[in-house]
């Protein structure tokens, strides 16, 4: 895939996904910012299929 094709995947994504996170927002709110980031990076299959286009465009 060309370079512009994976980051417009990753924009439709996050828009369509992160945007408006129920859990997002909660971990946020009880447990912090970086709790939240932790948990979409890690446990998150969207953020596990957003980790693997990044592995891509590295």
């Amino acid at each position: 895939m060309e370079r512009k094709q994976l980051i417009q995947e990753v924009d439709e994504i996050l828009n369509t996904y992160c945007k408006g996170c129920l859990l997002k927002a909660h971990f946020r709110k009880e447990y912090g910012k970086k709790y939240a980031h932790q948990f979409c990076i890690r446990q998150c299959t969207v953020g596990e299929q957003l980790k693997k286009y990044g592995e891509k465009l590295s």
